[in-house]
Formats: C-alpha cells, structure tokens, sequence
C-alpha cells in the first residue's frame, strides 16, 4: 500500500517512446513541473500528450515541445507558446484541439470506464463535421484532418437536439501535481490547482503524483479528498526547493491609485 518511491526520476523511468501522458494543470497552475523535467531529463521522446494546453517556452511541457519530444497534442488551448505555434504551423507537431469542457470530460470519462458519450459541444462546427487541420505539410497545406463525427438527435425539455459523439481518453500515465497526498495515493488539491490534475489522474492506467507535503495514512480527512488512492500508483515527495519553484504565466498589475503606498 505503501506507494512513495524515492525520486522522480526513479518515478517516470518506464515511461517509452511513443506513449500517450494524461498531463494535468492550467496554464503553469498546478503542471507536475517535477515530473516534467524528470522526463526531460530522461531524454524519452515521441510522445503524445494530453493536456489543456503546452505550458510555455521554457517551463512545464514548453521544455519537451522545445526538445522536439513531442509528436502530438491533445488540448484545448495553446496560446502562450510561440514554438508550439511555429511546430504545428510548419507541420512538425500534430494537435487536436477539442473543446475545453469536452476535454475534461473524455478524460473524466476515460477514468470512469465510459467508452463514448454524446454533447451538445461542437456541433454544426469542423468539431463535429470534420476537416480541422490536425497536422500540416512542409508547404503549410493540411496533411492530415480531423474526421467527422458521428451526431444524433435526442429529446431535450427544448425539444429534439443534435448531439456529437465524443471518444473517451485513456493514457499509458498520468502525471499531476497536488497539494497534500499521502502514502497510499490519496490527493488533496489546492484552490485552482485542482483544475485537470484529478482527471488526469483518472485517466492515466498508471498515475504518478508529485505531492507538496507527504503525510500519514489516516491524516487526511476523508471528506477533504478530491483523488481517491485507487487512481494513484506512485507518490512522488517534492523537496521545500521544488515546492517553491513555481511560475507566474503572465505577471499583469494595475496602477497604484494616487497617494497609496507612498
């Protein structure tokens, strides 16, 4: 039951070229930025990751992407990266872009043992009907594009509506970040940090947790607990120097008012 182990590298060893990581996080919020680097620093490649978005240049999955580690994406927003723009544009890098909340709920139901479901989310768009670019050629023509899905009308208190049927996702890992875990897998996550991390913990048939602070069995209280053990396989403890390596993916302020502070 004991499920720690000693570092993470140790943590990510079996991970293989061409395997498909469920990576939780929002922005830099919550990414298992440990994790992340363990695997960078492993060298592995040809990956496939799943994941709102790509990090940055130069943190979180911006480090893989800027390797060339990775060979696809699954997200549903990229838009703080310039060499992830330039990879997809140039046809070096696969992305499939979904829906936010569509996302959220092919990992949920991956997690769940739920194959497909149907949603409102996407239809009458190229989400639905097909031919988004998911990769492009060296001439900047579509390589390869998105299939159309199949739909179906269902009855709604508003009457008959169409419905889009989204695949569920299961990745080889899943990888995430949580405040509070203990030695059995169970997770607490932190505000919005909980973002993506418990349903990529869902998905993954195999999930590694960094966690901030490891504790006893029996300390968390079971009410408080977002990700149950039975998702989690590896409990990886951060150090007081990586908790505190955490980054702010865009700094914004407002004027100081008049006269305050001075």
């Amino acid at each position: 039951m004991d499920k720690v182990v000693g570092s993470a590298e140790e943590a990510v060893a079996d991970v293989r070229p061409g395997a498909r990581l469920a990576v939780g996080g929002f922005g830099l919020c919550g990414i298992p930025s440990v994790l992340i680097n363990a695997l960078f620093e492993a060298g592995v490649g040809d990956l496939e990751v799943v994941s709102n978005n790509a990090g940055v240049d130069d943190w979180g999955l911006g480090l893989l992407l800027g390797a060339g580690r990775l060979r696809r994406v699954v997200a549903s927003y990229v838009g703080e990266n310039r060499e992830f723009a330039r990879q997809y544009l140039s046809g070096e890098l696969e992305v499939e872009l979904t829906p936010q909340g569509t996302l959220a709920e092919r990992m949920r139901a991956g997690g769940s043992g739920i194959p497909a479901f149907f949603t409102a989310s996407g239809v009458g768009t190229q989400v639905a009907e097909g031919g988004l670019p998911w990769r492009y050629d060296s001439s900047g023509a579509v390589a390869v594009a998105s299939p159309a899905k199949q739909t179906q009308s269902f009855d709604t208190p508003e009457g008959p509506k169409e419905f889009v049927l989204e695949r569920a996702i299961i990745a080889d890992f899943g990888l995430v970040r949580a405040w509070r875990g203990d030695r059995h897998g169970n997770l607490v996550f932190r505000d919005s940090a909980r973002n993506f991390n418990p349903l990529a913990a869902m998905c993954g048939r195999i999930t590694v947790a960094e966690v901030e602070e490891l504790v006893e069995p029996g300390e968390l209280d079971p009410n408080q607990i977002h990700t149950p053990g039975v998702f989690v396989h590896r409990v990886v403890p951060l150090t007081t120097e990586q908790v505190a390596a955490k980054r702010i993916e865009r700094r914004t302020v407002r004027p100081r008012p008049e006269g305050v502070g001075r």
